[in-house]
């Protein structure tokens, strides 16, 4: 009975053991499958946080691209700009300087006018009739003493030159007549009236009628023939002018130089 009961207690422990034993083993591939389960969870949560930072980064990478490529057109667009008016800019200045060059060489050609006129108007003056310089003293007295070196503008002087050519050009163009006195013979000055036929011949005559000439362009100014038989035709012509008489044809002589 002791024998039985020993073996028994023997294979009893041994059980107990064995029992043991296969426990403790079923636990560790358990215990390795949570755990590789735990980690493929952690894993996949890993995972999907990731996906979902890239779709959120991914996103705001994609917003920031379209800003930048915005930015980009509008830095285009302006440069374009930059370069079409600097384009514009560059004809605008081409056409500038063009015409600054051509109303320099106008100017020029205006200066040149006026101070070739000045001269000519300058020695001519004192050989005008005596009224007509009277009537152009104003604008004679405003040619510069000194063409070349003057502070008149060009628009100025030839201003001045073309009241000067017009008031010649009335006066060569019609017939006037003018109060004067002139000296006889005798040397002494009496009234009388001058008729002017334009600037090429003149005929005076008193109011008596028996002091009578004729007058002709000189080189040193206008030269005076006393000639009392045109008294009569130039009394004539004076009352015709003055509406005196009727309008007729008065033979006079005249000198052509």
């Amino acid at each position: 009975m002791e024998t039985n009961s020993l073996i028994f207690n023997t294979c009893g422990v041994l059980l107990v053991a064995m029992i043991s034993a296969g426990s403790a083993c079923a636990q560790t591939p358990l215990a390795d499958t949570r755990s590789t389960l735990e980690k493929w969870v952690e894993t996949r949560q890993l995972v999907s946080k990731a996906k979902a930072d890239w779709q959120s980064d991914k996103e705001l990478l994609q917003q920031t691209i379209g800003l930048f490529e915005r930015e980009l057109r509008t830095i285009e667009d302006q440069i374009s700009k930059v370069i079409t008016n600097s384009t514009q800019v560059d004809k605008e200045r081409a056409e500038a300087e063009a015409l600054q060059k051509a109303a320099k060489e106008s100017l020029e050609r205006t200066r040149q006018f006026a101070a070739g006129f000045e001269g000519e108007l300058a020695r001519i003056a004192p050989r005008l009739p005596a009224p007509l310089q009277d009537i152009l003293k104003p604008l004679l007295n405003r040619l510069p003493s000194d063409p070349a070196n003057t502070k008149m503008s060009a628009a100025e002087r030839v201003q001045v030159v073309i009241g000067i050519l017009n008031e010649l050009d009335k006066f060569n163009n019609g017939v006037s007549i003018f109060s004067e006195k002139r000296k006889n013979d005798k040397g002494v000055e009496l009234a009388v009236e001058t008729v002017y036929l334009g600037l090429g011949a003149a005929y005076f005559v008193s109011d008596s009628g028996d002091f009578a000439g004729t007058g002709t362009p000189g080189p040193g100014g206008w030269e005076w023939t006393i000639k009392p038989q045109v008294g009569s035709s130039v009394r004539e012509i004076i009352r015709i002018y003055k509406n005196e008489r009727p309008a007729r044809f008065v033979p006079l002589p005249a000198v052509i130089k």
